[in-house]
């Protein structure tokens, strides 16, 4: 089958999937004479919460409706894309590097870097397994989110181990079906994020972060993107949403009470709680995200869509994806229009 029509088919079945899926959607104070903004947002802490949280783009965007819809995970946040059911959405760098990947080519680009994953990803082991190495997984149970940076994380830390996916029982399993699993004692092992894996962590410990896979060549990293179609029609859209991303960045840093307060009402902790969570994570400056490390500036793209083209690598080592896609593919996705300059307006 072609391309074209393996993409047509995860097409209709996003369709249907995001039919029977039952996201959460916030379209609280909609008006049906204005313009709808779809924005697809996840549980893990980040700044993207502080800007739901604090309504920020419903004021700078007053002209629009702004409709959050929550989602378990990026595997999901892409298929929503592909059903043309968003316009920005929250997910980690993998499910983005497969999403600009054949067959799916997703018609989205990299816009912002919400974080970089560190001791808040990472692979835990029941304390009653049996298991203190990672070899020792073999013949294992091992649940993570499929399509996930997690499972991306798993793969590397499998194979930087010496073994394959078919050494261990991999499942497929949302954090919250994880949790499930792991009290019910079905699994082994999991590679997850939080707030899930603190929970885990409790008759857990932890084999391997995603922050220490990082420091062996394996950054994995949350991400916002914004639909091709909406950035060439409203790149003024899209230079508000950067600000008010840049904003929440500026008070994870300078006023963590105040970040860790907005995100706990929005992920049902306590802000005690998710303090400690902001601490396990790497959260950029606006500065940073705009350095020829990350996002890089207008003309000259960031090292980021080397880390993609990486990861897309990996994926096709791993027989996650068809074939990897080449660099330019990834550069040609990284949304640089008026940085540095916009974040500082």
């Amino acid at each position: 089958m072609s391309t074209r029509g393996i993409r047509a088919l995860v097409a209709a079945a996003a369709v249907a999937t995001l039919a029977l899926a039952g996201c959460a959607v916030d379209n609280s104070g909609s008006d049906s004479d204005k313009p709808t903004l779809r924005l697809g947002y996840q549980t893990f802490p980040s700044g993207d919460l502080i800007v739901k949280n604090n309504r920020w783009l419903e004021e700078a965007l007053p002209d629009y409706n702004i409709k959050w819809v929550k989602f378990d995970s990026g595997a999901d946040v892409n298929t929503a894309f592909i059903a043309k059911e968003l316009d920005f959405g929250a997910l980690g760098s993998s499910p983005v590097a497969r999403g600009l990947s054949a067959p799916l080519n997703i018609p989205y680009s990299v816009a912002f870097v919400l974080d970089v994953a560190g001791d808040n990803e990472a692979l835990v082991v029941r304390n009653d397994s049996g298991v203190n190495t990672i070899p020792e997984l073999r013949g294992k149970r091992i649940a993570t989110p499929f399509a996930s940076t997690a499972h991306y994380s798993l793969l590397a830390a499998l194979a930087q181990n010496g073994l394959t996916p078919k050494d261990v029982t991999l499942i497929d399993l949302q954090p919250q079906a994880i949790l499930a699993a792991w009290e019910r004692g079905d699994i082994d092992a999991a590679y997850t994020w939080l707030p899930t894996l603190n929970d885990l962590r409790e008759t857990g410990r932890d084999l391997i972060t995603s922050r220490q896979l990082a420091k062996d060549g394996k950054p994995t990293l949350d991400l916002g993107v914004v639909a091709n179609e909406l950035a060439a029609a409203h790149p003024e859209v899209v230079d508000t949403w950067r600000q008010q991303q840049a904003r929440a960045l500026n008070v994870i840093a300078d006023e963590p009470d105040a970040a860790a307060k907005a995100i706990a009402a929005e992920i049902g902790l306590s802000p005690e709680d998710v303090a400690g969570q902001l601490k396990q994570g790497v959260y950029l400056t606006p500065a940073q995200v705009t350095s020829p490390e990350w996002l890089g500036s207008e003309g000259a793209v960031g090292n980021i869509a080397v880390n993609l083209a990486s990861a897309s690598e990996f994926l096709a080592q791993q027989g996650q994806i068809p074939t990897a896609a080449p660099l330019p593919t990834f550069q040609d996705a990284i949304y640089t229009l008026g940085l540095p300059g916009v974040l500082t307006e």
